[in-house]
């Protein structure tokens, strides 16, 4: 039976929230950056609460102004930053600092930025998340994951023998989340689900890079670290 419009409005808004969501953590923003970007470049008009609301669910009737304008920036980060050196780097220059740092785009699975009415399919129900972003992260496993993520890249060497190879696998630049990352892989702290949502993605590149993963996507890179958190707490059950 297929869903009712009311379930397909109600699982659009929490999947458009996760979309929005993943995009900020992965590039470690704020809610300010896209509207800031929006207003400087003319590309319609996002409030700062919008996107906020977006983010955690609370934006129940978004209107076309709003997908047109993430739609618009969304394009502008897919062809590069450099094209709009000259309307940031002197006048805004923390904004073109941030989005040197970090500016990936949405995209579809077809590798094309996510358009307009893209968006607004995901936000209506009517389209499900491009592949690259379709997982979600429960608070209760955050912690176990990023034990298995630590197993995972150090494959039973101590952090100081492979440190240097993982790091260099990492690709991301922020230097907050490089630390981030050590300190998890490390095993000295763990990731919150929110952080893992935003970082899965850069994971999984690391881990093709070290030839650690090879067999599919990002899902099946978490479906690999759920299954060891699995097995772990099966062996830990067979001790008892």
């Amino acid at each position: 039976m297929s869903q009712g419009y009311r379930d397909k409005l109600s699982s659009g808004r929490r999947a458009m929230a996760h979309l929005i969501h993943v995009w900020h953590e992965r590039n470690a923003w704020s809610h300010k950056v896209l509207p800031l970007l929006s207003e400087i470049l003319d590309l319609g008009r996002v409030h700062n609460s919008q996107i906020s609301n977006l983010r955690n669910g609370k934006l129940s009737s978004p209107g076309p102004e709003v997908f047109l304008a993430l739609a618009q920036v969304n394009t502008i980060l897919y062809q590069g930053v450099e094209s709009i050196r000259d309307h940031l780097e002197g006048p805004y220059p923390e904004l073109w600092k941030t989005l040197q740092e970090s500016s990936f785009p949405l995209k579809n699975d077809d590798g094309n930025p996510l358009s307009a009415g893209e968006l607004f399919e995901i936000f209506s129900g009517l389209r499900p998340l491009p592949s690259t972003f379709d997982w979600f992260i429960e608070d209760e496993e955050a912690s176990k994951l990023s034990e298995a993520l630590s197993e995972h890249f150090c494959m039973n060497r101590p952090w100081r023998h492979c440190k240097d190879d993982i790091m260099n696998a990492y690709s991301v630049i922020k230097v907050s989340r490089r630390e981030r990352f050590a300190e998890v892989i490390a095993g000295l702290k763990d990731y919150t689900a929110e952080e893992l949502d935003g970082e899965l993605l850069d994971l999984y590149e690391a881990s093709r890079k070290l030839s650690l993963f090879v067999k599919g996507g990002p899902n099946s890179f978490l479906t690999e670290l759920r299954n060891m958190v699995l097995l772990k707490e099966g062996n830990t059950l067979k001790d008892e």
